[in-house]
């Protein structure tokens, strides 16, 4: 199902706020066939009325499964800097495909425990769960992230760089995050890019896969399930609101966990701002 008659399918289910991010997918998501949340953070207004530059910071899913053209895209846009979010042992389950010379980091804090089938079935059966987890990581947040940032801050013009997990919406929707708050973009874009994972991951037959698993496993129905595991607003929230309630504000943990100060955000938004 292509993207813009996916829009009309779930019309009634995503805030309108996020019709931005999907309108212009056909520019902003990478036409690959290996993975299905694989997309441009550009493009974005800033609160001083610029934009995020096109072509230089990009989001995903698991990239194992790519195909050698995929691969070669990846190329031609001149992705060759990749930090993967995920544990050592995701990781190491499925390794990452990459074009030749790029420089990949691991960034694991974190998720080198990531809760197992019998896990997931407790945690499914608890409200709110997602709201707990991304609160009560903030103990993670400045070593997961922190790669990243020093790479937007090192890349050179010529450079774009790419940081995924496996899903491409829970890490990754974090690091996104914090990305697009340095980078100026309002608190209601920033929630749109995040909550448009919903809308691409409906196509991830791993994940569907997964949420027939889990009605098996918990006697909880589909609805029930994709009600738990869907992104929304009050998790991003709970992102931002356990990072100031140990740090105070966000600025404050990021001078303090990534050394990006006022120095830093001005050289960050003069890279990838216009």
């Amino acid at each position: 199902m292509k993207i813009s008659n996916l829009m009309m399918v779930l019309l009634g289910t995503i805030p309108a706020l996020a019709f931005g991010q999907l309108s212009d997918s056909t520019k902003r998501v990478l036409p690959v066939q290996g993975a299905v949340n694989f997309r441009d953070i550009g493009g974005y207004e800033t609160n001083d009325g610029k934009h995020v530059v096109w072509g230089k910071i990009f989001r995903s899913d698991a990239i194992d499964k790519l195909t050698d053209s995929d691969v070669a895209l990846m190329d031609k846009k001149k992705i060759h800097t990749v930090v993967d979010l995920r544990g050592t042992a995701e990781a190491k389950s499925a390794p990452d495909r990459l074009a030749a010379d790029t420089d990949y980091t691991l960034s694991p804090a974190g998720s080198d425990n990531l809760p197992n089938p019998q896990d997931m079935v407790k945690a499914l059966k608890q409200k709110d769960f997602l709201v707990k987890f991304y609160a009560e990581g903030v103990n993670y947040y400045g070593d997961r992230y922190r790669p990243a940032f020093i790479k937007l801050l090192g890349a050179t013009d010529g450079e774009a760089i790419l940081y995924h997990c496996t899903g491409g919406r829970d890490r990754t929707g974090m690091q996104t995050a914090l990305i697009l708050h340095v980078l100026g973009v309002p608190y209601p874009t920033i929630e749109a890019d995040y909550l448009a994972s919903n809308v691409y991951l409906s196509r991830n037959k791993q994940m569907n896969a997964y949420t027939d698993a889990m009605v098996a496993a918990t006697g909880m129905t589909k609805e029930q399930i994709e009600d738990q595991m869907k992104l929304k607003p009050e998790l991003l929230k709970a992102f931002f609101d356990g990072i100031k309630a140990k740090y105070g504000t966000v600025e404050k943990f990021l001078q303090e966990e990534m050394a990006i100060g006022p120095k830093e955000i001005k050289i960050l938004k003069a890279k990838y701002t216009r």
